[in-house]
């Protein structure tokens, strides 16, 4: 095997390749795998802080709710998120996104009991 020989496959290909589409593609590379991690990292916080909070339990009344849908584009299926604001006896809101089962007996104006685990919906009861 001659040591001065031009590497064969890959290799090849990438020692003829300028410089710009060398560049151009690393960026590329690095975009996607930042873009990746990114959104692991940030996942796993979102989970660890619902871990870390505490179960709070309080009263609120549902003074919204909304759906989010994604996707159905082409031959693929369409997805729904459905969210739900609950304001509490001072005045503060939070939206919470919850399961299609909850959200069906859920409606604006109700009142009950609360309960979440940081960003997590856990359940309501009304009264």
């Amino acid at each position: 095997m001659n040591p001065y020989a031009e590497p064969d496959g890959f290799f090849g290909f990438m020692s003829e390749l300028p410089l710009f589409f060398k560049i151009f593609g690393g960026i590329v590379v690095a975009l996607v795998a930042g873009t990746f991690l990114y959104v692991i990292v940030k996942g796993l916080s979102i989970w660890s802080s619902n871990n870390a909070a505490s179960i709070q339990v309080r009263k609120a009344k549902v003074v919204d709710k909304r759906t989010e849908v994604w996707g159905g584009s082409g031959d693929s299926s369409a997805n729904t998120n459905y969210y739900v604001t609950f304001e509490f006896e001072d005045g503060t809101r939070v939206e919470l996104p919850v399961a299609t089962k909850h959200y069906g007996l859920i409606a604006a104006g109700d009142q009950g009991t609360l309960t979440h685990q940081g960003t997590r919906f856990k359940g309501f009861d009304r009264i």
